[in-house]
């Protein structure tokens, strides 16, 4: 069974000037003569870590990791509340990654996500099919509302209870009701006092990081608990929930059909709970062309043995394709 890549520093970082005030941290990594591929990360507001390099063969991966708009080594952070989040949009990061392809002088790149990574991954892949070699997605993640309701209005909710009871308890009880936990979290991620916004934040944080592997982490929950990241993380997610992600409704799926001379592959963990197996299946239906790849021992986390392996699978046969 593959496994990580072995630790790599990057070669080269920097931060790359976007507009609308905002800096982009990038890195590159592994061969500067390899294959192109960047990295994207989940959340939205997750940001990237020392591990989503290892996804990759150095030897023959020029890998470009980012931060997106607000998170991670980006500035202006949303952990600062005074950072305003109107210009953090879908459609300004599918900009993003076109600003810094540029940059880096890349002509064509492979493109891979997990979870809200495979949401971007396939807006940039929509948007601009002709830039992409390769297509790698994990945890499909499409923000239709029947997504963000199973995840945070309530019916998840039912696979774990000692969780959920953590996530509702710091909503009002009068505010308590289906449909309404996206807003009611919005109100308190945008209430100025620090002791209503930031154990909504580590509230909002805690459920996602106790949900996202097969057996709950307490690692994992502890550092998505930290007050500073859980306020960038709550608030960018809460933002962009919002509003949908400002797709059209099932937009993600209905374009399915630009990315089909795209090589792409789809992997999915049975027991994701955070993103359901049923939409990376309407996915590969809109797409049938993917291969699908459905690990029975898995759930959403990409760190977990069977969905590594199948990435690191799908990266490493990627990896002789001509740019």
């Amino acid at each position: 069974m593959r496994t990580f890549y072995p630790p790599i520093e990057p070669n080269r970082h920097g931060m790359l000037d976007v507009g609308d005030g905002n800096q982009l941290y990038w890195e590159e990594c592994g061969n500067p003569a390899g294959k192109p591929v960047v990295f994207l990360h989940g959340g939205p507001g997750g940001g990237s870590s020392a591990n989503h390099r290892r996804l990759f063969d150095p030897a023959r991966y020029r890998i470009i990791l980012l931060d997106q708009r607000n998170c991670g080594r980006s500035i202006p952070s949303a952990s600062d509340f005074a950072t305003d989040l109107s210009a953090n949009t879908t459609w300004n990061l599918v900009a993003d990654l076109e600003v810094l392809r540029e940059h880096l002088d890349i002509g064509r790149w492979q493109v891979f996500g997990g979870s809200w990574g495979s949401s971007l991954a396939l807006a940039y892949a929509e948007t601009h099919p002709e830039r992409v070699t390769e297509l790698v997605v994990r945890g499909v993640f499409t923000l239709r509302r029947s997504e963000l309701e199973w995840f945070y209005e309530g019916p998840c909710g039912n696979m774990a209870p000692d969780f959920w009871a953590g996530y509702i308890a710091a909503v009002p009880p009068a505010e308590r009701r289906f449909g309404n936990y996206i807003a009611a979290y919005a109100r308190m991620l945008a209430d100025p006092d620090p002791a209503i916004h930031g154990p909504a934040a580590v509230a909002w944080s805690t459920w996602e990081a106790s949900t996202i592997t097969l057996l709950p982490r307490p690692d994992l929950i502890t550092t998505f608990a930290e007050p500073s990241y859980a306020l960038a993380f709550a608030r960018i997610e809460n933002h962009f929930f919002l509003h949908d992600g400002w797709f059209e409704p099932g937009q993600l799926l209905r374009d399915a059909g630009r990315l089909a001379d795209i090589p792409t592959v789809i992997v999915q963990g049975r027991y994701d709970l955070c993103t359901p197996a049923t939409t990376a299946w309407e996915l590969h239906e809109a797409l049938p062309s993917a291969e699908f790849v459905l690990v029975d021992d898995a759930g959403h986390s990409s760190d977990e043995p069977g969905i590594l392996d199948a990435l690191i699978t799908a990266t490493d046969r990627f990896a002789g394709n001509a740019g």
